[in-house]
């Protein structure tokens, strides 16, 4: 299994000295990967019409624009993957995702992997324009979209909620840059076995729905004529606990066929930036 950090977006603070050393150090520790959480919009809650509100984070929590981000990181970093775990991806314009994408990618020497989802924040589409109730059938045509236009110098596409009349973005990406999938619904699931090069589940690695929704996912992946080694599987944990805790989590998720995992130090008590590169070294050194 390749390992990983989720970069801390709630908690690191907006000092860019304190992200340079944060990514800095997690590749220096040995880390394959940074996954970085994505929103664009945090929507007021004190007000009448939000007070029943349920969604985990609000216009007071903090977030980097990951693509922004990854720019930045891309010459402060030589060698750890950077990951979006997950782009909103119907709430953006996908032409300029491909850009944006392809771009980190060749300035980072071929280090994106790009995990996208459908979201669950209303207020932030409405805020960006985007239809919010036709997002999961748009995300589909969407990854399709992005596929031809990181590959091909000259995309001609009509769809249902795209026209592309001859024309392509330049320059391209080194790769074609892997696409993976975020969310739990049936839906999802379908994208990953049609569409996907990767699943972020977001069970326990113990729990009851684990293994079936493996197995689900497994049978969709041989519907659509297409073998189970194509699909990545990117579980994580929480650095809260000790050791012994740590090592049962990365061995259940290596023994439910996981091929990256992901340490997150969000919301475990830290209460500064570099509590937060402590703590990936403690779980590094202890896992190592």
């Amino acid at each position: 299994m390749r390992f990983g950090v989720v970069f801390p977006q709630t908690e690191i603070g907006a000092d860019p000295a304190v992200v340079k050393d944060y990514a800095q150090a997690a590749e220096q520790l040995g880390y394959d990967h940074l996954l970085v959480y994505d929103h664009v919009l945090g929507a007021d809650t004190t007000i009448a019409e939000r007070r029943d509100w349920r969604g985990p984070y609000t216009h007071e929590t903090q977030f980097h624009e990951p693509f922004v981000l990854f720019g930045y990181l891309a010459g402060l970093t030589e060698r750890i993957e950077l990951v979006t775990g997950v782009i909103i991806l119907p709430q953006r314009q996908t032409a300029l995702v491909a850009k944006q994408a392809a771009e980190v990618d060749i300035l980072s020497g071929g280090r994106l992997r790009l995990g996208v989802g459908i979201g669950w924040n209303s207020v932030e589409y409405e805020g960006l324009n985007e239809d919010f109730r036709n997002r999961g059938r748009r995300v589909e045509e969407q990854m399709q979209l992005l596929r031809r236009l990181w590959t091909e110098p000259v995309v001609d596409f009509k769809g249902r909620y795209h026209n592309i009349p001859q024309a392509g973005l330049n320059p391209l990406p080194p790769q074609e840059i892997p696409i993976w999938l975020g969310g739990m619904a049936d839906n999802v699931l379908k994208r990953v076995a049609k569409y996907g090069d990767g699943w972020f589940p977001q069970f326990r690695p113990g729990g009851d729905n684990a293994r079936p929704m493996l197995e689900k996912l497994r049978e969709l992946v041989r519907e659509a004529g297409r073998d189970w080694s194509e699909i990545g599987i990117e579980g994580r944990f929480t650095a809260s606990g000790n050791p012994d805790e740590w090592r049962t989590a990365m061995e259940e998720w290596q023994a439910l066929g996981a091929t990256h995992v992901s340490v997150n130090t969000m919301g475990t008590g830290l209460k500064t930036p570099y509590e937060h590169i402590e703590a990936i070294r403690r779980v590094r050194e202890a896992l190592t």
